[in-house]
């Protein structure tokens, strides 16, 4: 099976099971009422939960970089009795991505990894700084 998470990572998991001859499935973009730096959720709806159980399972994705819909889609899996194999990106941006792989002691397979872009607040040097944000 191949799962992406809705919107991007999804269409290309769909692309990618049809040229496998794979089965296909997607986690929907939930906004939750959760507080904090992401309050979206991934949810695998349950009519497809019973074609997940036991399967292995490609977690594709067509960006990486703070890593919340990959792992919330991991959880979503883990739900359904799934197993991930793999998780694949095009692009990775920054470590996040290889920290996830690692966490699941899977391997993470992109095309292109690229320096990290994104601070939490607490990191940020230009919140440190004072600096405002720029509008643009």
């Amino acid at each position: 099976m191949i799962c992406g998470p809705l919107t991007g990572g999804a269409f290309l998991a769909q692309m990618i099971a049809l040229e496998l001859g794979a089965g296909f499935c997607f986690a929907e973009r939930i906004v939750s009422s959760r507080p904090g730096l992401y309050p979206v959720d991934y949810r695998i709806p349950l009519a497809l939960h019973g074609d997940l159980r036991g399967r292995r399972v490609a977690v594709v994705d067509d960006a990486i970089s703070a890593g919340s819909a990959v792992r919330r889609t991991l959880i979503e899996l883990d739900g359904a009795d799934a197993n991930p194999i793999v998780i694949a990106a095009l692009i990775v941006i920054g470590p996040r991505g290889r920290v996830l792989a690692d966490e699941r002691a899977v391997p993470l397979e992109t095309l292109r990894q690229l320096p990290d872009a994104v601070w939490m607040p607490d990191e940020c040097p230009r919140c440190a700084a004072g600096e405002a944000l720029a509008v643009l």
